[in-house]
């Protein structure tokens, strides 16, 4: 199950657990649209994988399996 991760691992904005604008590698490092599209150019800088639009888990299942709290640092 992916974790939903909070922020960006790039400019730390907020990312809502379902947020269409949340991009992931197979890594599941989270980037922002902003920065996924613009500074990184749809590439994960961390393992160089391609970067995909996260999916949106349905809000009945979120409320059972809810999306990570902790936040990843910046890198």
């Amino acid at each position: 199950m992916l974790a939903l991760r909070p922020n960006c691992e790039c400019c730390d904005a907020d990312i809502a657990p379902d947020s269409r604008d949340a991009f992931i590698c197979t890594f599941e490092c989270t980037w922002c649209r902003d920065c996924a599209e613009g500074r990184l150019a749809m590439t994960c800088p961390n393992c160089g994988g391609e970067l995909v639009r996260r999916p949106v888990r349905p809000a009945d299942k979120l409320l059972k399996f809810p999306a990570r709290t902790e936040r990843t640092p910046i890198k």
